[in-house]
């Protein structure tokens, strides 16, 4: 084999090598954005779910002060109902429908 038909094969090797390391460069940086996403969506779930707690917890200590009183229990009711409709407005209209 030639000098000439060497030196294109490394040539052609390289262009190659620098396609495929161009290719993992975009991934990276896609994969970083997923990344920065998830993170963004990990602390968003993790404030809900600590407000959520706030909220379970105030409502055990309302139900518990309301035990004796029947007008506080009805108007707790009232209050539950009206933001259990919020909360599942809200779940419906910022969750996404599972993939088919």
């Amino acid at each position: 084999m030639s000098v000439t038909k060497k030196l294109e094969r490394i040539i052609e090797k390289l262009e190659n090598q620098e396609r495929l390391l161009i290719w993992i460069l975009r991934k990276e940086y896609q994969m970083a954005g997923e990344l920065d996403a998830l993170e963004a969506q990990v602390a968003e779930n993790t404030n809900l779910e600590a407000s959520a707690i706030v909220l379970i917890e105030g409502l055990a200590a309302q139900i518990a002060a309301a035990a004796n009183d029947p007008a506080k229990i009805i108007a707790l009711t009232a209050t539950l109902k009206d933001s259990a409709g919020k909360l599942a407005a809200a779940i419906t209209a910022n969750t996404s429908p599972p993939a088919a």
